[in-house]
């Protein structure tokens, strides 16, 4: 009995939909919450994801805005991305909460644990980019412009530009999650993925040529990270027990 998932309570397809319309309520408030809470420091916020960049212009240097609305949209985008990415673990606990009822007590446990390391290792992820990459990569970029360029970047094409990068080291660092889950599920073991090393390697530099700029030293910084992280899931996976595959 230990093994079973929890009852549920039987509901019409109305009642789930009004526990999931409650949930989705829950969110967009969160959201919004913590949105207005930021929202009077959104030029500060702009200011702080701005510096990678600024402190690697030329004297005098500044950057411009070309959109008449630019200098207050791009700022409210950024401070409606931070609230996202803050109640992140708000959102995927109010997944879980759908979830949770169909999962077996024994690999509940386990899909927590699942739940939380991916949060971190999204938060990782974008400070491995904030705090090592973009200093490197901005640094390598304004080294290279031409004599007789100033190099004045748009407020909003660059913040465009560092979400896009973001976005792509956190889900980058989810691939222990996703090297875990695949083993988990059967889908393969962990002699196969061992094989298939060196194509995961080369993997690796294909999505990090394909996700950064064109320059050697960001698609280095994204890739090695994801071939470690790939070997942290592997490791990870060696004792993994599969889940039930019988019909609760």
């Amino acid at each position: 009995m230990s093994d079973l998932p929890l009852p549920a309570p039987h509901l019409s397809v109305t009642g789930h939909l009004t526990r999931l319309r409650s949930r989705l309520v829950r969110c967009v408030l969160a959201i919004l919450l913590v949105f207005c809470a930021l929202f009077p420091f959104a030029q500060q916020l702009y200011s702080f994801v701005s510096q990678p960049l600024r402190d690697f212009l030329p004297s005098g240097a500044t950057m411009i805005a070309t959109g008449v609305t630019s200098p207050f949209l791009a700022p409210l985008k950024l401070t409606m991305m931070i609230a996202l990415f803050i109640s992140m673990p708000l959102l995927l606990h109010q997944t879980w909460g759908m979830i949770a009822p169909a999962v077996y007590r024994q690999e509940r446990r386990t899909a927590a644990w699942l739940l939380a390391a991916s949060v971190v290792l999204f938060y990782a992820g974008m400070a491995f980019a904030f705090f090592l990459v973009f200093p490197m990569m901005f640094g390598f970029f304004t080294s290279v412009t031409p004599d007789g360029v100033a190099m004045m970047t748009d407020i909003a094409l660059y913040l465009d530009f560092i979400l896009a990068l973001l976005l792509a080291f956190g889900l980058a660092f989810e691939i222990p999650v996703a090297t875990f889950l695949v083993i988990w599920a059967g889908i393969t073991d962990v002699q196969t993925l061992q094989k298939s090393r060196p194509y995961v390697i080369v993997g690796c530099f294909v999505v990090g040529m394909l996700l950064t700029p064109p320059d050697v030293f960001s698609q280095t910084m994204l890739a090695v990270p994801m071939w470690i992280l790939f070997e942290l899931g592997l490791l990870a996976s060696r004792s993994v027990n599969k889940p039930r595959t019988e019909a609760p």
